[in-house]
């Protein structure tokens, strides 16, 4: 598993939150606020661990 995994996962939050919620591209899915959630969650784990 890559050292910088876990900035890569917080790396992709970052883009699909900012993605997800810019009014003026109106990108949304049904479970867009599960994956966030998963992501944030798999991303702050991966940091704790120094993965």
């Amino acid at each position: 598993m890559p050292k910088d995994l876990g900035r890569t996962v917080l790396a992709v939050w970052l883009i699909l939150h900012g993605l997800l919620s810019a009014p003026f591209l109106k990108i949304s899915f049904a479970a867009s606020g599960d994956l966030l959630a998963l992501l944030a969650i798999a991303a702050g784990v991966l940091l704790l661990m120094k993965r």
